[in-house]
């Protein structure tokens, strides 16, 4: 399912997702489960592009956004990521912004969609 196989065949491959074991997950998990802001929303953002070499976007929806479920989260598919890794990140960051809507409110104010800037 993570495409394991193809990515350990390719002697270019980017093996960084590979090192990601349980306790790796549970704890960037628990480290997006504690974002207090959106300064570090971005932060952890980075941290995964780096660590993981996934991309981490974060964006408000083409339709009016009216809840949290309104902004689209998109953990990016890359090879060497388990399935239940990329359910699991998106529905962290979803908690994260229920539970700190000022987030969220920020994140909608970088797209000007509060129309404050």
């Amino acid at each position: 399912m993570c495409g394991r196989e193809e990515l350990l065949a390719d002697p270019n491959g980017d093996y960084r997702p590979l090192r990601i074991t349980r306790q790796e997950e549970q704890r960037l998990l628990g480290r997006i489960e504690r974002i207090a802001t959106f300064e570090d929303l971005k932060h952890v953002q980075e941290l995964v592009r780096s660590h993981i070499g996934a991309e981490l976007r974060i964006q408000p929806g083409p339709n009016e956004v009216r809840t949290e479920r309104g902004i689209i989260i998109v953990f990016e598919d890359k090879p060497g990521l388990c399935k239940k890794l990329r359910q699991n990140v998106p529905a962290a960051i979803r908690r994260c912004l229920v539970n700190n809507p000022e987030i969220t409110f920020a994140l909608l104010n970088s797209y000007d969609l509060l129309g404050e800037g």
